[in-house]
């Protein structure tokens, strides 16, 4: 391996030119595609092997014409204090809104809340009901707008109206100013890192040109692939955040071999020969951990995962052939202005602030260890009261109108009107399909947490009714949970009955069974991906003791970061700086996105750092000397990786969307608890304790594993050493 990416490196150096042509040739073929490619079709929503689902396409087979996940706004009304709804003028203005929406484009239908019997008992709120034809991916603007003139029309009126739903709910978007803060604070990272503007901005370009790529490739094949255009959200962060790592750890040891007195492209081939070796299989790592989240078998995270993982493969493939070229046409600007005046690259200092770390964790490493063993696991304590859902309008900003809807509904009906749910009754095994229809419907009626049902709307050929039940708390309480499992435990008696079936639907439906579907294929999920990482560091370390450390130190560094989310997004705790107005369930995915994402990511930093130890014990020093080895040349540059991958996260906490603040939250911190805690404490207090044992593997292993040579040991016998130090050459294309 070594060898190979040895002289890949330096046949990009010295073909520097015709590397960058392709590369930005590369980037302007699929731009080209990107933009020529027809839009793609919104597949996300899709949730196979789950009830609700099942309810779903039921509904869109028995009653055609009609998208049963197709658009949909709850217009609510609020009369001026003192006054109600069915006032002469109030109800005339809602009357006129209902009547204008009927009217508009791809509408499918509008119900007067005077003809569903949608005005509270105190008769201040009412609401309505608009439905369109198509999913709210394929509304067009002009059918948005012209909802938007019905409801303006009524404000000014003096009624209060605010729309819910799908229809209009704005778009969640990410960090903003926050994020370009992020990006910003990961480009002076760079800078402090490497004293150099040329050294600081060559990752940072690489880092954009392969998130071009990955991006224009993913718009060029959403057509073909059924791809959303929110499956490039997750290939854009971690494309952004492995493409600058990678590039630094490329870059950070051609700097350290030309301090060891190497030539410009003698320095280049060797870092790609090493530190390239290190990206290759850090990068391995986190495709595995991204094309596990198939596992799930949910297809938007299937589709996301995998759009990623190409993300980081274009990633690796330009840190291992793009930076020797750009190395290659500026050699020099990449060394410290030290370096550059003064014509002598120096290395690193036997004292650096990462030899001093790796020396104080030696002398006391069962202090270190339990030190941090015991604070994440103090963390992770709150995982025990963990609730998984997805959180709905209740947790948007006040600034919404579907939360001031949400509100307003809540109020005037109850907390659960906003999540109604949907009851499809199959009735074609029942001799008396109206007669099963009534019996399952005041059976569900009858039900301890309903608190109405509606009438229900049979299909064409009469043998399927569909009709609506609300619960009596609101969508993301557990007591919801609870009432869902009971109504669908009384399915087995009404089929004995009646001949007929039932299925239970709605957000609220779906959104139980997508965050128990998760929680089933977390299991299997870690099971296979850290299977496959600890099988993939055993051929790295040559060691059995290593992977095992590694991924108990991952699972270690999520709970606790897991923990940190369930303290401040559903107890609370710490919610306010960050701006969370509200409380609520930990959205489903969350542990699926932390287990892959920050796996992949901590599997870099351990190999780039315990590689160096590895490569230090082959060469002949001690296991305690090793480590500080590792951490002499490595512990600055995974501290800076680490800071920029926080930076990037953290500019997703500025987001006004609870949902993105949370993933940037859990991230970010995910990241500081591996890196700081686990990496740079645990490990090198691990490996102090373990000794020699550490690097322990049975001999019929060895023989029986490939050898992949990451440390270079073959490069040490077959390239010749540097004479001396070698002054800084002139800059060249």
């Amino acid at each position: 391996m070594a060898t190979f990416l040895y002289r890949l490196g330096r046949l990009a150096f010295r073909r520097r030119r015709l590397v960058a042509v392709l590369w930005v040739a590369v980037l302007a073929a699929v731009g080209f595609a990107a933009v020529r490619a027809p839009e793609a079709p919104d597949t996300s929503s899709t949730m196979p092997g789950i009830e609700s689902q099942r309810a779903f396409d039921l509904l869109g087979e028995r009653f055609p014409g009609s998208a049963a996940d197709g658009a949909n706004a709850r217009i609510v009304f609020v009369a001026p204090k003192g006054e109600k709804v069915t006032a002469g003028p109030n109800r005339a203005a809602i009357e006129r809104l209902v009547g204008e929406a009927a009217d508009g484009a791809q509408v499918a239908s509008a119900v007067s809340p005077f003809a569903a019997k949608g005005v509270s008992a105190d008769g201040t709120t009412a609401y309505a009901n608009i439905t369109f034809k198509v999913t709210a991916h394929d509304l067009t603007d002009a059918a948005k707008e012209h909802l938007e003139k019905a409801i303006g029309q009524a404000r000014d009126s003096g009624l209060t109206v605010e729309a819910g739903g799908t229809a209009l709910a704005t778009q969640p978007a990410a960090g903003g100013s926050a994020e370009a803060v992020g990006i910003a604070i990961a480009a002076l990272v760079l800078l402090l890192t490497f004293g150099s503007l040329a050294a600081a901005g060559l990752p940072l370009l690489t880092a954009v040109i392969g998130v071009g790529i990955a991006m224009a490739s993913i718009l060029a094949l959403a057509k073909a692939l059924g791809l959303s255009s929110t499956t490039g959200t997750l290939a854009t962060m971690l494309g952004l955040a492995v493409g600058i790592d990678y590039a630094m750890f490329v870059v950070s040891r051609y700097r350290e071999e030309r301090a060891k007195g190497h030539a410009p492209q003698e320095a280049a081939a060797l870092a790609a020969g090493t530190a390239g070796s290190a990206v290759v299989f850090a990068g391995l790592t986190v495709v595995i951990a991204l094309a596990g989240l198939s596992v799930v078998g949910i297809p938007m995270l299937t589709k996301m995962g995998l759009a990623a993982a190409g993300a980081v493969v274009v990633a690796v493939l330009i840190a291992l052939t793009l930076v020797p070229a750009l190395l290659g046409c500026w050699p020099n600007a990449v060394l410290s202005r030290r370096a550059r005046r003064s014509g002598r690259v120096e290395e690193a200092g036997e004292h650096n602030g990462g030899s001093r770390w790796a020396r104080f964790v030696l002398r006391r490493p069962l202090a270190v260890l339990l030190l941090g063993v015991v604070g994440l696991g103090a963390l992770a304590l709150p995982v025990r009261d963990l609730q998984l859902g997805m959180p709905g309008d209740e947790v948007k900003p006040t600034s919404t109108t579907e939360r001031r809807a949400y509100d307003d509904l809540a109020q005037g009906f109850g907390a659960g009107f906003n999540g109604p749910l949907t009851i499809v009754v199959d009735g074609t095994g029942a001799t008396d399909v109206k007669g099963a229809v009534t019996t399952i419907t005041r059976r569900i009626e009858d039900t301890e947490g309903v608190v109405s049902v509606s009438a229900a709307r049979f299909d064409a050929a009469g043998d399927t009714a569909v009709f609506s039940a609300v619960p009596a708390t609101g969508p993301s309480d557990e007591r919801t949970k609870e009432l869902v499992h009971t109504i669908r435990g009384e399915r087995a008696a009404v089929e004995a009955g009646t001949g007929a079936t039932f299925l239970v639907t709605g957000t609220t439906a779906v959104n139980i069974d997508v965050a128990q579907k998760v929680q089933d294929a977390l299991v299997p999920y870690l099971l296979v991906v850290v299977g496959l990482a600890v099988v993939l560091l055993l051929l790295v370390f040559r060691s059995v003791l290593v992977p095992l450390k590694a991924a108990l130190g991952f699972l270690l560094s999520v709970l606790a970061s897991l923990g940190a989310v369930v303290l401040v997004f559903q107890q609370g705790h710490g919610a306010g700086p960050l701006g969370v107005e509200s409380t609520g369930p930990v959205m489903s995915l969350m542990p699926i996105f932390l287990v892959g994402i920050v796996f992949g990511l901590a599997m870099d930093y351990e190999v780039f750092l315990v590689s160096r130890m590895r490569e230090a014990y082959v060469h002949g020093s001690g296991p305690g000397q090793a480590v500080v080895s590792g951490f002499r040349y490595s512990a600055r540059v995974v501290v800076a990786a680490a800071l920029i991958m926080m930076a990037v996260f953290s500019g997703f906490i500025g987001a006004g969307e609870s949902m993105i603040k949370m993933i940037g939250f859990g991230l970010a911190s995910a990241v500081l608890f591996d890196a700081f805690v686990v990496r740079m404490a645990i490990v090198p207090a691990v490996l102090a304790l373990l000794g020699r044992s550490a690097w322990w593997l049975p001999r019929w292993l060895d023989r029986a594993l490939p050898a992949v040579d990451v440390e270079g040991e073959a490069l040490g016998r077959t390239v010749p050493a540097p004479a001396g130090d070698t002054a800084p050459e002139p800059a060249r294309l």
